[in-house]
């Protein structure tokens, strides 16, 4: 890129990192409406198709290489669809319409509309399988903590550097039948657990404001995808991060093969699950411990979104109100 050429792409980055806003507002509203309905697939479809809608608006060459699902299984926003107008710059996009659609079914905290940006190959092309995951939030020493460390040892170094007792660290996990030996090694190191239904985004990024979330570290085994969104927020506010695929059957090996993943065991850093300049905007569906749900008042309907982008380090918090209700209707 040319000297003269800079200068535009860091005004686009700018004005797609708002832009992005939009996108996760109308698939939080589209969302909400459903709340507490019992009924996750409605739900979800509707955050789809809002995003969607919102995404083939924007001036990009996108390519989803996160989202719900291979083409086959998914007819909309799949992995390799392409999405935006295709007069702008050619990016990588991981979404998840509605995280947390149990959570949204039930109308429990932390259901969020999230999606991240970077340029094209600088997210990680992950398969729809679990993933090992270790995070802690920003100022602190790299290499803290490891995934392949017992997690005794990692509470401890953690409590170490804050300069707490054990007993004052809580760790975020799924709740899980799979995590049954990793909560009893947890509580027998000392430190607390704050168990989560879902939500596993929103989990990684409570342990970058511990103070306000309570949450100190997340670790435990979930889904590839929301790793990387996970990946993309930290690397915005700050924070280390770690994964590791877990891929059991051969159909899981073969899909990780066709997105280009050839060492299946690899132990990725944050920087690698997003890299180059990452945007990433979520919108509170329900009320959380970082963002607020939407709201529908008689006159305006009001949402709470956070919108980062890495290069600049820049978080910002947007309260909307919105009094044009047609703008969040289909086509």
């Amino acid at each position: 890129m040319s000297k003269t050429q800079a200068p535009q792409g860091e005004v686009l980055d700018r004005i797609l990192t708002l832009e992005l806003a939009r996108v996760t507002e109308r698939a939080a509203v589209s969302a909400a409406r459903l709340r507490g309905r019992g009924d996750e697939k409605a739900a979800d479809q509707a955050a789809v198709d809002a995003m969607r809608r919102e995404l083939n608006r924007l001036p990009i060459d996108g390519t989803v290489v996160i989202g719900e699902g291979e083409r086959d299984e998914a007819p909309m926003l799949y992995i390799g669809e392409e999405v935006g107008t295709k007069h702008g710059p050619k990016v990588d996009i991981a979404l998840d319409p509605l995280e947390g659609t149990t959570i949204c079914a039930k109308n429990l905290p932390n259901s969020i509309a999230v999606i991240a940006m970077a340029p094209a190959g600088g997210l990680l092309n992950a398969p729809d399988s679990y993933m090992e995951k270790i995070a802690i939030g920003p100022g602190y020493p790299e290499g803290l903590v490891d995934l392949d460390a017992p997690i005794a040892e990692n509470l401890n170094a953690l409590a170490k550097e804050k300069g707490v007792e054990v007993g004052d660290i809580t760790a975020c996990v799924l709740d899980r039948p799979r995590h049954a030996r990793l909560v009893e090694e947890i509580r027998a190191a000392g430190a607390s657990i704050r168990l989560i239904g879902d939500g596993d985004v929103a989990g990684v990024i409570h342990t970058t404001d511990s103070d306000e979330t309570g949450i100190d570290i997340y670790v435990g085994i979930g889904g590839a995808p929301e790793g990387v969104l996970a990946a993309a927020a930290l690397r915005c506010i700050g924070g280390q991060m770690q994964g590791r695929l877990v891929i059991t059957r051969d159909e899981q090996v073969e899909r990780a093969h066709r997105m280009g993943i050839t060492d299946i065991k690899r132990k990725y850093v944050m920087e690698e699950m997003a890299s180059g300049d990452v945007l990433f905007a979520a919108t509170g569906v329900t009320d959380g411990n970082f963002l607020r749900g939407v709201k529908f008042a008689r006159r305006f309907i009001s949402t709470h979104t956070v919108v980062m982008r890495s290069t600049t380090s820049t978080l910002r918090y947007i309260e909307a109100q919105h009094s044009h209700f047609d703008k969040f209707l289909l086509d």
